[in-house]
C-alpha cells in the first residue's frame, strides 16, 4: 500500500514549504534581501519577489540598494526575475517597481549577455508597449 507513503511525502513537503515561507518572513524582517530574492525566486512566487522588490525600495537609498542585490544575483535567477517583471509592468500599481528592475538589467548587463537569456525576445516584445 503506497497510500500511506504518499501522505507522508506530501506532508513532509508541505512543512518544508512552510519552513521556506517562514525564512522568507525572517529574511524580510531581518532586511536580508539578497537572500530573501534568491528564495522567493526558487519558490517561484513571483508576488513575493515583488514584495521583496518594494521592501527594498522603501529604504532609504532603495534604488542603490535594488541595483547591489539585482546584479548579485546569479543568470538563471535574473531570467525569472525578467519573466516575473513582464507581468508586473502590465499593471499600473507595480509598473515602477518593474521599471527600477529592467533599468538595474539593462544598466548592468551587456547586451550580447542579455540577448542569451531565455525568453528575452517575448519580454522584450510584451514591456515595449507598456513601457
Amino acid at each position: 500500500d503506497v497510500t500511506e507513503i504518499e501522505e507522508e511525502e506530501a506532508q513532509a513537503k508541505q512543512e518544508e514549504q512552510i519552513m521556506k515561507e517562514q525564512e522568507l518572513s525572517n529574511l524580510l524582517h531581518e532586511k536580508r534581501y539578497l537572500k530573501a530574492l534568491g528564495l522567493a525566486i526558487s519558490l517561484d512566487r513571483p508576488h513575493t519577489v515583488l514584495t521583496v522588490v518594494k521592501a527594498i525600495l522603501r529604504e532609504p537609498e532603495g534604488r542603490r540598494h535594488l541595483e547591489e542585490n539585482i546584479v548579485r544575483l546569479r543568470k538563471d535567477q535574473k531570467e525569472a526575475v525578467l519573466a516575473f517583471l513582464v507581468t508586473w509592468n502590465t499593471n499600473s500599481r507595480n509598473c515602477h517597481e518593474a521599471q527600477a528592475v529592467v533599468e538595474t538589467l539593462l544598466k548592468h548587463e551587456a547586451p550580447d549577455t542579455l540577448l542569451q537569456f531565455s525568453g528575452i525576445k517575448s519580454a522584450v516584445e510584451s514591456l515595449l508597449p507598456y513601457t
